[in-house]
């Protein structure tokens, strides 16, 4: 880096730390500061002790960037193409555009990078340290950031940056990117209006919270809304909403707060709808627990296809250690709601619901066929079998019925939703 620009970012810092002001939450006087360096260097430019700048503002943009934002990666995330940014080294700097990733010329050095993931830090009230090597946390931006520490990855810390872009807060806007097709969405709209479980399922970047972010628009207002996630990735635009994360515990080994006990918690916050960003573990359980006792709820799940997730749904609560019988669990998967495989390419619903004999489930879950029914032989004509039905308690005049939608056209549209007379 040229000397003046070393030379200028210390005068900048100088007047942050003789003001006492924090660089990450008071970036317009961050910006005046740089504003009035450049200035004074550009004046004394004048009498020909010190190069002019080339391109002043340019200078003062990167003054900014390096003191009171993430310095040569700041340019990435303002970047609107930009998905993701990841560091595997030093030199070895990665962005994602459109669903590819590519090297870029940006080289940092080693104290660059701690320097950075020291300041991202700083504000989410995380630590990074030997004892406890990997960190999730949300950076200001709403950006989420994960750092694997060096010792643990081989040589240098890895960083990944995941950006929060927003590309649809409702399903309609889901219906003009054409990832949904309008009867879809209103389908859809309809299961949430209705109060049934809902499990979005798919890969990483798949556009899971995407989907659960426009499914929590439809939530109706006058409902309260409680989320639990690991870090903050939700954004409903709802007036009673409640959202907690998880919490590592402190150099004492104590005060962790996993995501099993925000479940158990939002449960006593007289929710109307639960929501939980990410089952991965133990607290499917509670989750399925508190999902059959008639509270309405959404959650998001890494499969490939619905049928995926319903064992998912059965084999993690497993991870709770509790003494859970052989088919108990199959019983909870069941009742959290029967989707079926209609609605690509963001939701598929798997043909059916579990068999009555879970003893047929023991080594592989066996879903029924569309269509067929314990003791009946399968009917071959088209039918809404296995759709969940809207409890009694939940139906309002005028409100819709997901569970009575008819079929046209396509298998994967959904025809006229009829509503509670």
């Amino acid at each position: 880096m040229p000397p003046a620009i070393e030379a200028l970012d210390a005068d900048v810092r100088d007047e942050v730390r003789r003001s006492g002001i924090d660089p990450l939450t008071q970036v317009e006087t961050v910006r005046r500061f740089a504003q009035s360096v450049v200035r004074a260097h550009d004046d004394r430019s004048l009498s020909g002790a010190v190069r002019p700048l080339d391109d002043p503002e340019r200078m003062v943009a990167e003054l900014v960037a390096r003191v009171a934002g993430f310095g040569p990666l700041q340019a990435y995330l303002d970047d609107p193409a930009v998905e993701e940014v990841w560091i595997n080294q030093p030199d070895r700097v990665f962005v994602a555009r459109d669903g590819s990733h590519e090297l870029t010329t940006t080289i940092l050095t080693a104290a660059e990078v701690r320097d950075l993931v020291e300041r991202m830090l700083k504000t989410s009230g995380r630590r990074l340290d030997l004892s406890s090597p990997f960190v999730d946390a949300m950076l200001p931006s709403g950006h989420r950031l994960h750092v694997v520490l060096d010792g643990i990855t081989r040589g240098f810390s890895a960083v990944n940056i995941r950006k929060f872009v927003v590309r649809a807060n409702r399903l309609s806007e889901l219906v003009e990117l054409g990832t949904l097709t309008r009867q879809a969405a209103a389908f859809l709209d309809a299961c949430v209006v209705a109060g049934l479980n809902i499990v979005v399922a798919g890969g990483t970047q798949a556009g899971k919270t995407t989907l659960l972010n426009t499914l929590g628009s439809a939530v109706p207002g006058r409902e309260r809304i409680v989320s639990a996630e690991e870090v903050y990735e939700l954004r409903f635009d709802h007036p009673d909403w409640v959202a907690m994360q998880t919490r590592q515990s402190g150099l004492e080994g104590t005060g962790e707060i996993k995501l099993r006990h925000l479940v158990k918690e939002a449960l006593r916050m007289r929710p109307s709808r639960i929501v939980v960003g990410e089952v991965r573990a133990e607290e499917c359980l509670d989750l399925l627990l508190a999902l059959n006792s008639g509270l309405p709820g959404m959650a998001t799940v890494h499969a490939n296809s619905a049928r995926e997730a319903l064992v998912k749904l059965c084999t993690l609560p497993l991870l709770a250690g509790e003494n859970i019988q052989k088919g108990v669990y199959l019983d909870y998967a069941d009742g959290h709601g029967r989707t079926r495989h209609h609605l690509r390419p963001c939701l598929s619903r798997p043909q059916g619901r579990w068999h009555e004999r879970h003893e047929a489930a023991r080594t592989w879950p066996r879903l029924r066929e569309a269509g067929e029914s314990a003791g009946h032989r399968r009917d071959t004509r088209r039918q809404q079998v296995g759709l969940p039905r809207v409890p009694r308690a939940r139906r309002v005049r005028g409100g819709p019925r997901p569970d009575r939608a008819r079929t046209s056209g396509s298998a994967h549209s959904l025809g006229g939703l009829p509503v509670v007379p």
